[in-house]
Order: C-alpha cells, then structure tokens, then sequence
C-alpha cells in the first residue's frame, strides 16, 4: 500500500537538469511544490533551469555534488533524481575510456550518492532515490554497447538497492522509457531513428510517469508501456527475442551502418 503524501516542501536535486528529462522532473517538481536543486555538468544550464522554476543551481559533476546540493537545501535531501548520463554509442571495440565513461556517469555516479545519502536516510527512516535508466536497461539497444552494459547495471542497482532497504523506509524508482525527444535521441543517429523516434515521447511524459508510479508505490516506471511486453518476451523466449533484436541489427547494417 502507498504511503505517498506528495512532494511539497520537500528538498529534491535532479542531476543532469540543464535540459531534457532532467529539467522536466525539475519543473515537475517545482510545480508540486518542492524545493529543487537543478544540477547539470554546463552551469549556463543549470542556472537558466533553475531561474525558470525557482529552484537553485548548483552545476557540477554529478557524481560530486551531494554534499553542496545538501547544503542548499538546508541539510536535508528527501529525493535525489539520479538523472545525468551518457549515450555512449559503439560496439565491443569502443575504446577503453568510452566505456569507463559510460559506467561512471551511468552506473558510479548514482552508486556515489546512494552512498553519501544513505547514512541520513537510513536513520531518518525515508528517503526517495529516482534512477533514469532507460529501457536499454531491461532490453538492449543497438549500436550502443556501452550504453546498454552500463544502463543494465544501473537498473541492477537501483533494483539492489530497493530489495535491500524497502523495509527501512527508503523508496527507489527506475525510470525506464525508450525514445524521449531530447538531445540524446538526437544523438543516437540512424539506430535511435530506427528503434527509438517512431514512438518517441515528450520528457514531460516521462516526469508525469513517475509521479504515477511515486504515488502508486511503483518500482517500475514504464512511460512506454509496450516495454512491459518486450521485457517478459526477453525474459520467457530469449531465442525468439534475440533473432527479432538480430533482424532489427540487420535492418540498421542495411540501411548503411
């Protein structure tokens, strides 16, 4: 059963904020009544997202930031939306320091500051963690192996970290559309025209997803509800899956990739 009782006054930092799903939870936020910090690697961003909604910008890398988001907020953060990430494209040849990108921004970031909140949380009794993990993360994406490795892992720990704290009050959700028009749908080139844009979606779409799944109690939050069929077939026919993800690889190589 849902204990949710809203967001208002409550102190929340978005990672990643400066544009896109980011900024749309920020607003969202906002709107609700919450005191948000907006947090993005570009300060320009942040600071015009945050003067936007009335929030306060504290610009940065977002694996480094806990501690100065906390203090505006007065010492006490309820929700932190670990959104920033990287689309980090390429296949198992990608160099070594894509994929070392890839799993800090996607993957250490939030474990970084599930271990700076942690502590609080845990003896306060709640505490809100919101993983932006992408549908990449339950299935695939082509193209993009190091984005879909690191995106796995960030499910699997926003998964370990609700299995393992639930019952002491700590509410984690996974965030997990596919295509979202924003400028990583941009750059996922020809592969995210191909998967993603046919059934893309606002950003605002995905900030009122989560909202349903928060008041709801929901783990999962799927803005695509499609994906909810895909994940099952992944999980129950592998075989048939992985030669309908194969066709689709093909159809990417034939169009000139």
């Amino acid at each position: 059963m849902s204990t949710w009782q809203g967001v208002e006054d409550a102190g929340v930092v978005v990672t990643g904020a400066g544009g896109g799903i980011g900024a749309a939870l920020a607003r969202r936020f906002a709107v609700e009544g919450a005191r948000v910090v907006v947090n993005d690697l570009d300060p320009d961003r942040a600071k015009a997202v945050a003067e936007e909604i009335g929030a306060l910008a504290v610009p940065g890398d977002a694996s480094e930031v806990v501690e100065e988001a906390r203090a505006a907020l007065g010492g006490t953060v309820d929700v932190w939306c670990a959104n920033a990430g990287l689309p980090s494209p390429g296949d198992a040849f990608a160099d070594e320091e894509v994929w070392a990108a890839a799993w800090d921004v996607n993957v250490m970031a939030h474990v970084r500051a599930a271990r700076a909140l942690l502590p609080d949380w845990l003896e306060r009794g709640r505490g809100r963690f919101v993983s932006t993990v992408s549908a990449a993360g339950l299935l695939t994406m082509i193209g993009a192996a190091p984005y879909s490795v690191s995106k796995h892992g960030a499910y699997a720990f926003a998964e370990w970290l609700s299995l393992t704290y639930r019952h002491r009050g700590l509410d984690v959700h996974a965030i997990c559309p596919q295509g979202v028009r924003t400028d990583m749908l941009t750059a996922s080139g020809t592969a995210g025209d191909l998967v993603l844009a046919p059934t893309a979606i606002e950003p605002e779409d995905v900030a009122d997803a989560l909202f349903d799944a928060m008041a709801a109690g929901r783990f999962l939050v799927l803005p695509h509800p499609e994906v909810s069929g895909f994940y099952g077939a992944r999980a129950t026919e592998p075989e048939r899956w992985l030669r309908g993800m194969n066709r689709l690889q093909r159809t990417w190589e034939g169009a000139g990739e």
